[in-house]
């Protein structure tokens, strides 16, 4: 039966979901307090591009749009890391042929709106900012830009209005529910590197990282020929954005830490004062549904920081498995929403975690000769025994395991490297091509 279904948000969980159940016949209606992304002026300095990978990619072409994405995507096939030295060392993310990729989130929002928007029975409302929900009637409250209030009612409410959803901020004042916010010492700041004649001045098809510690930049490619470049910084202390407060301390900065970043953007001091500074924040909660009526989706009920680049695709991944929970429990959205909450929180809580260790991977180790040496060896790994041995990174990006079993397998990974880092032959062993009779002989997968 077609449902009235309110959905507030229209980023890109929100305008994904509405896709999907305008494609099963529902009516949907979508509010967003912001302006329609499609005609705005897009400023730059608010986002991080999207790493779109497996997850991401099923839940696409479940709408229909994958297609369309893909045609303004950048594969990634590895990280390209950055020394004081100028020098460059890639790491592969993958096997043969598997790459995350790249794509501009207002260019991402703008396609999945118009995509949504092809069917007759989903109708977007720009402008209107949620003031407040009656989650048991249900009745959406939006305040217009006249001033005027608008009340919706409906049989179904998702909030997908981010991570300081007004969703959520209505459902935290009922019993028993829990809910945590964690700012992370470091804040993000845009920068960018244009195109050179139209085209790259690096690698396209890389994540580049300058890895330096406590801090790091980041960049990602765009149609274009530019990149994306994100700046993550303690806010305070040594090396941090609350010491650099003019020109030359900012140039110094990027002179020890990134000087060939440095050199491909000539309008630093420009882009540093000019784009806003910002904070990352992890949100956990529970329960994300109340009385089969209103529901929380993406990054309203499990918001994480991005360096693992699954934020996005774990918010589409939740619409997947709404949709596959509507093929197994039909019209009873009471049941649906409880074994959604409650399958999907222990994987949120795991990717939640897994990306801020990722953090620390990302500024801290890539460059140090002990990692990649365990890189090595579970590349080797990974090509000797494929259906024995997927490396944790490859499970989350290039496969649907679950996040939390991803954690647990990645576990005993990390017993299995060292166990093979401490041979102090290990890599001779692997390059004179005896390394899977070596493995066999001492079991080392098994245990």
């Amino acid at each position: 039966m077609s449902k009235q279904i309110t959905i507030v948000g229209a980023g890109l969980v929100g305008s994904l979901l509405a896709a999907l159940l305008g494609k099963r016949g529902h009516q949907v209606h979508v509010y967003e307090r912001r302006l329609d992304i499609r005609n705005a002026d897009i400023s730059a300095g608010k986002s991080i591009n999207m790493a779109c990978s497996a997850r991401g990619w099923k839940a696409l072409d479940l709408v229909g749009a994958g297609d369309k994405v893909r045609e303004a995507a950048i594969a990634m096939k590895g990280r390209m890391m950055h020394g004081t030295d100028e020098s460059l060392t890639f790491q592969p993310y993958g096997k043969e042929g598997e790459a995350i990729y790249s794509i501009s989130r207002a260019g991402l929002n703008q396609i999945l709106i118009d995509h949504a928007d092809e069917y007759e029975n989903v109708n977007f409302y720009f402008e209107h900012k949620c003031v407040n929900i009656d989650l048991d009637t249900p009745v959406a409250s939006f305040e217009l830009a006249n001033g005027k209030t608008k009340y919706v009612e409906s049989d179904l409410i998702f909030g997908t209005d981010g991570a300081f959803s007004a969703v959520r901020s209505v459902m935290q004042k009922l019993k028993h529910f829990n809910y945590s916010q964690e700012y992370i010492s470091h804040d993000y700041k845009e920068l960018s590197i244009e195109a050179k004649n139209g085209d790259f001045q690096m690698d396209k098809h890389a994540l580049h990282i300058w890895p330096r510690g406590s801090h790091m930049l980041i960049a990602l490619p765009n149609p274009d020929g530019s990149f994306t470049c994100t700046l993550f910084l303690p806010y305070e202390g040594e090396n941090s954005f609350e010491k650099l407060n003019s020109e030359s301390e900012i140039k110094t900065f990027f002179e020890n830490k990134f000087p060939d970043a440095l050199k491909l953007i000539p309008n630093l001091i420009d882009l540093f004062n000019e784009n806003p500074t910002s904070p990352l924040v992890i949100i956990k909660c529970f329960p994300w549904t109340h009385n089969g009526k209103v529901a929380l989706i993406g990054d309203a009920s499990h918001a994480i920081v991005p360096f693992y680049g699954q934020g996005m695709n774990a918010g589409f991944e939740d619409v997947s498995i709404l949709n596959e929970l509507l093929d197994e429990h039909g019209e009873n959205w009471s049941e649906l929403f409880k074994a959604f909450e409650t399958s999907r929180k222990p994987d949120a809580d795991a990717i939640a975690d897994l990306a801020l260790k990722n953090f620390i991977e990302m500024r801290d180790l890539v460059g140090q000769d002990w990692f990649l040496k365990r890189k090595k060896i579970e590349r080797a790994l990974y090509e000797t025994f494929p259906k024995d041995f997927i490396p944790q990174y490859s499970m989350v990006s290039f496969t649907h395991t679950p996040y939390s079993e991803a954690v647990r397998k990645g576990n005993q990974q990390d017993l299995i490297l060292d166990a093979l880092a401490n041979h102090e032959d290990i890599l001779d062993i692997i390059d004179r091509g005896e390394f899977k009779s070596y493995v066999e002989a001492n079991h080392i997968i098994q245990n």
